[in-house]
Protein backbone atom coordinates (compact mmCIF):
# COMPACT_ATOMS: atom_id res chain seq x y z
CA UNK A 1 0.00 0.00 0.00
CA UNK A 2 1.44 2.84 -1.11
CA UNK A 3 0.92 6.32 0.90
CA UNK A 4 -0.52 7.55 -2.56
CA UNK A 5 -3.35 5.38 -2.28
CA UNK A 6 -4.08 6.67 1.26
CA UNK A 7 -3.64 10.42 0.69
CA UNK A 8 -6.30 10.01 -2.15
CA UNK A 9 -9.08 8.14 -0.58
CA UNK A 10 -8.69 11.04 1.86
CA UNK A 11 -8.94 13.53 -0.35
CA UNK A 12 -11.63 12.07 -2.70
CA UNK A 13 -13.32 9.83 -0.37
CA UNK A 14 -12.72 6.94 -2.78
CA UNK A 15 -9.84 4.81 -4.27
CA UNK A 16 -9.16 2.65 -7.07
CA UNK A 17 -7.37 -0.50 -6.47
CA UNK A 18 -6.48 -3.37 -8.98
CA UNK A 19 -5.83 -6.81 -8.63
CA UNK A 20 -7.30 -7.57 -5.26
CA UNK A 21 -8.92 -10.50 -6.73
CA UNK A 22 -6.57 -13.44 -7.74
CA UNK A 23 -7.69 -14.58 -11.11
CA UNK A 24 -7.98 -18.35 -9.54
CA UNK A 25 -10.38 -16.57 -7.19
CA UNK A 26 -11.76 -14.69 -9.98
CA UNK A 27 -13.66 -17.11 -11.89
CA UNK A 28 -14.89 -18.81 -8.41
CA UNK A 29 -16.29 -15.24 -7.38
CA UNK A 30 -17.77 -15.39 -10.99
CA UNK A 31 -19.92 -18.46 -10.72
CA UNK A 32 -21.07 -17.85 -7.13
CA UNK A 33 -22.24 -14.40 -8.36
CA UNK A 34 -23.99 -16.53 -11.09
CA UNK A 35 -25.37 -18.90 -8.77
CA UNK A 36 -26.78 -16.60 -6.06
CA UNK A 37 -28.39 -14.26 -9.03
CA UNK A 38 -30.10 -16.84 -10.52
CA UNK A 39 -31.64 -18.11 -6.93
CA UNK A 40 -32.65 -14.89 -6.24
CA UNK A 41 -34.33 -14.50 -9.79
CA UNK A 42 -36.60 -17.69 -9.65
CA UNK A 43 -37.69 -16.26 -6.23
CA UNK A 44 -36.29 -18.98 -4.35
CA UNK A 45 -33.37 -16.40 -2.45
CA UNK A 46 -35.73 -13.93 0.08
CA UNK A 47 -33.21 -11.56 0.72
CA UNK A 48 -33.23 -9.09 -2.41
CA UNK A 49 -33.50 -5.20 -3.02
CA UNK A 50 -36.53 -4.85 -5.09
CA UNK A 51 -37.30 -2.29 -7.79
CA UNK A 52 -39.32 0.59 -6.12
CA UNK A 53 -37.37 0.48 -2.95
CA UNK A 54 -34.31 2.37 -3.25
CA UNK A 55 -33.31 1.13 0.78
CA UNK A 56 -34.73 -0.75 3.32
CA UNK A 57 -36.57 -2.29 4.62
CA UNK A 58 -36.54 -3.71 1.51
CA UNK A 59 -39.92 -5.19 0.08
CA UNK A 60 -41.51 -8.17 -2.34
CA UNK A 61 -44.25 -5.60 -4.08
CA UNK A 62 -42.19 -5.68 -7.29
CA UNK A 63 -40.76 -9.29 -8.73
CA UNK A 64 -37.92 -7.29 -9.94
CA UNK A 65 -34.37 -6.90 -8.24
CA UNK A 66 -31.73 -5.14 -8.20
CA UNK A 67 -29.40 -6.61 -4.99
CA UNK A 68 -29.05 -9.90 -3.86
CA UNK A 69 -28.57 -9.49 0.29
CA UNK A 70 -26.48 -11.48 2.43
CA UNK A 71 -24.66 -13.45 0.38
CA UNK A 72 -22.13 -15.07 3.45
CA UNK A 73 -25.71 -16.36 4.83
CA UNK A 74 -25.12 -20.53 5.24
CA UNK A 75 -28.15 -20.98 3.13
CA UNK A 76 -26.55 -20.30 -0.16
CA UNK A 77 -24.15 -23.46 0.48
CA UNK A 78 -21.11 -23.49 -1.69
CA UNK A 79 -21.56 -19.84 -2.97
CA UNK A 80 -21.59 -18.48 0.74
CA UNK A 81 -18.06 -20.14 1.50
CA UNK A 82 -16.41 -18.24 -1.98
CA UNK A 83 -17.76 -14.90 -0.88
CA UNK A 84 -16.55 -15.71 3.18
CA UNK A 85 -13.57 -16.23 2.08
CA UNK A 86 -12.90 -13.39 -0.83
CA UNK A 87 -14.24 -10.94 2.26
CA UNK A 88 -11.42 -11.96 4.78
CA UNK A 89 -8.99 -12.15 1.79
CA UNK A 90 -5.41 -10.77 2.84
CA UNK A 91 -5.27 -8.69 0.38
CA UNK A 92 -8.90 -7.60 1.10
CA UNK A 93 -8.58 -6.66 4.59
CA UNK A 94 -5.28 -5.36 4.60
CA UNK A 95 -6.28 -2.66 2.05
CA UNK A 96 -9.27 -1.54 4.76
CA UNK A 97 -6.84 -1.92 7.50
CA UNK A 98 -4.64 0.78 5.50
CA UNK A 99 -7.22 2.82 4.74
CA UNK A 100 -9.22 3.17 8.57
CA UNK A 101 -5.50 3.26 10.05
CA UNK A 102 -6.19 0.52 12.12
CA UNK A 103 -4.73 -3.09 13.06
CA UNK A 104 -6.27 -5.99 11.33
CA UNK A 105 -8.12 -7.21 14.27
CA UNK A 106 -9.88 -3.66 14.59
CA UNK A 107 -11.54 -5.13 11.52
CA UNK A 108 -15.46 -5.58 12.37
CA UNK A 109 -17.32 -7.75 9.86
CA UNK A 110 -20.22 -6.13 8.42
CA UNK A 111 -22.25 -6.24 5.01
CA UNK A 112 -21.97 -8.03 2.21
CA UNK A 113 -24.69 -7.86 -0.74
CA UNK A 114 -24.61 -8.16 -4.59
CA UNK A 115 -25.34 -5.49 -6.80
CA UNK A 116 -27.28 -6.65 -10.18
CA UNK A 117 -29.10 -5.21 -12.88
CA UNK A 118 -32.94 -5.45 -12.80
CA UNK A 119 -34.32 -7.85 -16.04
CA UNK A 120 -37.60 -5.60 -17.03
CA UNK A 121 -36.90 -1.94 -15.49
CA UNK A 122 -33.66 0.76 -15.57
CA UNK A 123 -33.94 1.57 -11.64
CA UNK A 124 -32.16 4.80 -10.08
CA UNK A 125 -31.05 5.60 -6.40
CA UNK A 126 -31.34 9.37 -5.47
CA UNK A 127 -27.96 11.50 -4.35
CA UNK A 128 -27.59 10.24 -0.91
CA UNK A 129 -24.92 9.66 2.13
CA UNK A 130 -25.28 6.59 3.86
CA UNK A 131 -26.53 7.36 6.88
CA UNK A 132 -27.16 11.68 6.84
CA UNK A 133 -30.85 12.11 5.87
CA UNK A 134 -31.49 14.69 2.46
CA UNK A 135 -32.95 17.06 5.13
CA UNK A 136 -30.08 17.53 7.20
CA UNK A 137 -28.91 20.92 7.85
CA UNK A 138 -25.50 22.00 7.15
CA UNK A 139 -24.40 22.08 10.75
CA UNK A 140 -25.73 18.18 10.97
CA UNK A 141 -23.89 17.41 8.45
CA UNK A 142 -20.42 18.41 9.36
CA UNK A 143 -21.40 16.62 12.65
CA UNK A 144 -22.15 13.87 11.13
CA UNK A 145 -19.07 14.03 8.30
CA UNK A 146 -16.49 14.52 11.09
CA UNK A 147 -17.10 10.85 12.64
CA UNK A 148 -18.00 9.05 9.94
CA UNK A 149 -14.39 7.46 9.33
CA UNK A 150 -14.87 4.63 10.59
CA UNK A 151 -15.63 1.82 7.22
CA UNK A 152 -15.04 1.76 3.94
CA UNK A 153 -17.17 -0.02 1.36
CA UNK A 154 -15.61 -1.91 -1.69
CA UNK A 155 -17.27 -3.09 -4.79
CA UNK A 156 -15.58 -5.36 -7.62
CA UNK A 157 -15.97 -7.69 -10.51
CA UNK A 158 -17.36 -7.36 -13.62
CA UNK A 159 -17.37 -3.93 -16.09
CA UNK A 160 -19.63 -1.34 -13.79
CA UNK A 161 -20.33 1.85 -15.21
CA UNK A 162 -23.35 2.67 -12.48
CA UNK A 163 -21.91 4.65 -9.88
CA UNK A 164 -21.59 8.42 -9.40
CA UNK A 165 -19.96 10.23 -6.67
CA UNK A 166 -18.88 13.58 -6.24
CA UNK A 167 -15.20 13.77 -5.18
CA UNK A 168 -14.34 15.44 -1.82
CA UNK A 169 -17.61 15.51 -0.44
CA UNK A 170 -17.12 13.25 2.47
CA UNK A 171 -15.45 16.08 3.81
CA UNK A 172 -18.08 18.92 3.10
CA UNK A 173 -21.56 19.35 3.64
CA UNK A 174 -23.69 20.01 0.57
CA UNK A 175 -23.36 23.09 -0.98
CA UNK A 176 -27.00 25.04 -2.22
CA UNK A 177 -26.65 24.00 -5.74
CA UNK A 178 -25.76 20.56 -4.22
CA UNK A 179 -28.60 20.95 -1.80
CA UNK A 180 -31.00 21.40 -4.78
CA UNK A 181 -30.53 18.35 -6.72
CA UNK A 182 -30.07 15.66 -3.09
CA UNK A 183 -33.28 17.21 -1.01
CA UNK A 184 -35.55 15.15 -2.11
CA UNK A 185 -36.40 11.28 -2.61
CA UNK A 186 -36.59 10.99 -6.16
CA UNK A 187 -33.84 9.57 -8.04
CA UNK A 188 -32.04 12.40 -10.78
CA UNK A 189 -33.14 11.64 -14.27
CA UNK A 190 -29.75 13.54 -15.11
CA UNK A 191 -26.84 12.24 -12.35
CA UNK A 192 -24.78 14.68 -14.00
CA UNK A 193 -26.42 17.87 -13.42
CA UNK A 194 -25.32 17.10 -9.58
CA UNK A 195 -22.55 19.62 -9.49
CA UNK A 196 -19.00 18.26 -9.05
CA UNK A 197 -20.16 14.68 -10.38
CA UNK A 198 -18.36 12.47 -11.98
CA UNK A 199 -19.33 8.76 -13.25
CA UNK A 200 -16.87 6.45 -11.88
CA UNK A 201 -16.18 3.08 -14.25
CA UNK A 202 -14.37 0.03 -12.69
CA UNK A 203 -13.23 -2.25 -14.87
CA UNK A 204 -12.91 -5.97 -14.58
CA UNK A 205 -11.31 -6.39 -11.12
CA UNK A 206 -10.85 -3.73 -9.69
CA UNK A 207 -11.87 -2.60 -6.64
CA UNK A 208 -13.27 0.88 -5.26
CA UNK A 209 -13.40 1.94 -1.61
CA UNK A 210 -15.19 4.89 -0.78
CA UNK A 211 -16.24 6.80 2.37
CA UNK A 212 -20.20 5.91 2.56
CA UNK A 213 -20.78 9.25 3.49
CA UNK A 214 -19.39 10.51 -0.06
CA UNK A 215 -22.04 12.46 -1.70
CA UNK A 216 -23.29 9.64 -4.59
CA UNK A 217 -25.73 7.49 -6.24
CA UNK A 218 -26.28 5.22 -8.64
CA UNK A 219 -28.01 4.27 -12.20
CA UNK A 220 -29.23 0.64 -13.23
CA UNK A 221 -30.10 -0.07 -16.65
CA UNK A 222 -31.51 -3.14 -17.17
CA UNK A 223 -29.87 -4.05 -20.65
CA UNK A 224 -26.41 -3.86 -19.24
CA UNK A 225 -25.18 -7.28 -17.25
CA UNK A 226 -24.17 -5.83 -13.70
CA UNK A 227 -22.92 -8.65 -10.98
CA UNK A 228 -20.79 -5.90 -8.40
CA UNK A 229 -19.71 -7.25 -5.31
CA UNK A 230 -20.93 -4.59 -2.52
CA UNK A 231 -19.27 -5.30 1.07
CA UNK A 232 -18.29 -2.69 4.03
CA UNK A 233 -16.28 -3.34 6.45
CA UNK A 234 -15.58 -1.69 10.04
CA UNK A 235 -12.97 -0.51 12.82
CA UNK A 236 -14.87 -1.57 15.48
CA UNK A 237 -13.14 0.56 17.81
CA UNK A 238 -15.81 3.16 17.01
CA UNK A 239 -18.17 0.33 16.31
CA UNK A 240 -21.32 1.63 17.98
CA UNK A 241 -21.01 4.66 15.26
CA UNK A 242 -21.73 2.05 12.46
CA UNK A 243 -24.31 0.68 14.51
CA UNK A 244 -27.64 1.73 12.64
CA UNK A 245 -26.81 1.90 9.22
CA UNK A 246 -25.20 -1.94 9.85
CA UNK A 247 -27.94 -3.45 11.82
CA UNK A 248 -30.90 -2.15 9.69
CA UNK A 249 -30.56 -4.65 7.16
CA UNK A 250 -31.25 -7.53 9.72
CA UNK A 251 -28.10 -9.70 10.41
CA UNK A 252 -29.61 -12.03 13.32
CA UNK A 253 -28.45 -14.70 11.04
CA UNK A 254 -24.93 -14.18 11.77
CA UNK A 255 -25.69 -15.91 14.54
CA UNK A 256 -26.25 -18.99 13.12
CA UNK A 257 -23.39 -21.29 14.12
CA UNK A 258 -23.12 -22.64 10.28
CA UNK A 259 -21.87 -19.12 9.34
CA UNK A 260 -19.18 -19.07 11.98
CA UNK A 261 -18.33 -22.92 10.68
CA UNK A 262 -17.67 -21.61 7.36
CA UNK A 263 -15.01 -18.91 7.93
CA UNK A 264 -11.58 -18.10 8.58
CA UNK A 265 -9.94 -17.97 12.13
CA UNK A 266 -9.38 -13.69 10.84
CA UNK A 267 -13.08 -14.27 9.80
CA UNK A 268 -14.17 -16.02 13.14
CA UNK A 269 -12.29 -12.69 14.58
CA UNK A 270 -14.28 -10.16 12.70
CA UNK A 271 -17.69 -12.00 13.75
CA UNK A 272 -17.14 -11.89 17.44
CA UNK A 273 -17.06 -8.20 16.89
CA UNK A 274 -20.22 -7.76 15.00
CA UNK A 275 -21.74 -9.67 17.50
CA UNK A 276 -20.78 -7.67 20.47
CA UNK A 277 -21.49 -4.78 17.86
CA UNK A 278 -25.25 -6.64 17.62
CA UNK A 279 -25.04 -7.26 22.25
CA UNK A 280 -25.02 -3.63 22.89
CA UNK A 281 -26.99 -2.12 19.77
CA UNK A 282 -30.88 -2.65 18.78
CA UNK A 283 -32.33 -2.01 15.16
CA UNK A 284 -35.44 -1.78 16.21
CA UNK A 285 -34.58 1.25 18.70
CA UNK A 286 -32.32 3.33 16.22
CA UNK A 287 -34.74 2.75 12.94
CA UNK A 288 -33.19 3.33 9.23
CA UNK A 289 -31.18 5.75 8.14
CA UNK A 290 -32.43 6.61 4.93
CA UNK A 291 -35.84 6.76 3.39
CA UNK A 292 -36.78 5.92 0.09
Amino acid sequence: MSTSIKDTYDRQGFVVVPGLIPPHDFLKLQEASDAAVNRTRKGSWPYRRTVGKQFPPFDNDNPDSWGVQHVMHPDLGESAIVFSKWYTSDDLTRVCAELLQCEEKDLQLELFNLLINPLEHSFALRWHRDDVKENALSEEEQTALNKWHTGVRNLALYEDSCLYVVPGSHRVPRTPAQRAHSCTLDPPDHPMDMPGAILLTLKPGETVFYNSNILHCASYDHTVKRATLHACTGDARYGAARGRNILQHGLSWVNDERFRDQLTLKGKRMLDLLLELQKNSSADEAGYSLDG
